[in-house]
């Protein structure tokens, strides 16, 4: 997609490296002209790739340099993680990620947030789960992300930085084995296809909507979290559904 100026958009991925980074860098390459960041070396260098410590803001400005959109996937992204490990990777490199795109111009971060924001909805089974409720974090790794919300939040209001959240269910190449926990939800709901990640963080990036808080999840006939502003303001239309992934594999 172009910038206007009939050039694609100059996009960096922070946490290239990471499951969700690996397949958006792949999935997107042909979409935009990408810049990589990982946190160490890969093995194999191609492209433009970078490396840069989230923690240190002095790092990252100079990989925000002629950027046009950041997608913010790096971080710690262990749901049980320590209270200083994402207050470090999480909530120090999230201001570091916004000030240093803030600092070079950048217009648009993508912020990679996650359905622990609300986690404790889910472990009540008090659902259908809306973006308007009020959020209830179920870890130290769900605070930090809905810090990561309200910073961009501040960014936007502030400095006219425009601010996306996609608030990602559960992203696997296939569906998971089914689950038995939360009174018997299986899982598969928060499914979050390869095919749907990349439109959807692809839709983040275009909408004409400057900011957002949104859920991304695949077309499960059993989901608990409302996409309708997904599909309503960023254009979204899922084409995965874990219902469908056998007969789909199979056509």
């Amino acid at each position: 997609m172009t910038n206007g100026n009939g050039t694609k958009r100059r996009v960096l991925i922070t946490g290239a490296g990471g499951g969700i980074g690996t397949s958006l860098a792949e999935s997107l390459k042909d979409v935009y002209d990408l810049r990589l960041h990982y946190r160490t070396p890969p093995e194999t260098a191609s492209g433009d790739q970078t490396v840069a410590d989230i923690t240190v803001l002095g790092q990252l400005t100079p990989i925000m340099e002629g950027i046009d959109s950041v997608l913010h996937l790096a971080g710690d992204p262990r749901v049980p993680a320590p209270w200083e490990d994402v207050l470090q990777k999480n909530i120090v490199g999230m201001y570091n990620v916004l000030e240093a795109a803030r600092l070079a111009g950048v217009r648009r971060v993508v912020f990679a947030s996650t359905n622990h924001v609300m986690g404790m909805y889910d472990r009540d089974q008090a659902w259908p789960v809306y973006n308007s409720l009020p959020v209830r974090p179920d870890s130290y790794y769900g605070v930090s992300k809905a810090f990561g919300e309200n910073l961009g939040r501040y960014y936007y209001d502030e400095w006219g930085l425009e601010f996306i959240a996609l608030r990602i269910g559960w992203f696997l190449p296939k569906p998971p084995e089914p689950r038995t926990d939360w009174g018997g939800e299986t899982g598969r709901a928060m499914w979050l296809s390869p095919r749907d990640c990349a439109q959807v963080f692809q839709c983040a990036v275009e909408a004409a909507v400057p900011f957002g808080i949104f859920y991304a999840v695949s077309d499960n006939p059993d989901r608990r979290w409302d996409l309708t502003d997904t599909i309503i303001k960023l254009g979204y239309r899922p084409q995965d559904s874990w219902a469908t992934y056998s007969k789909d594999q199979s056509e």
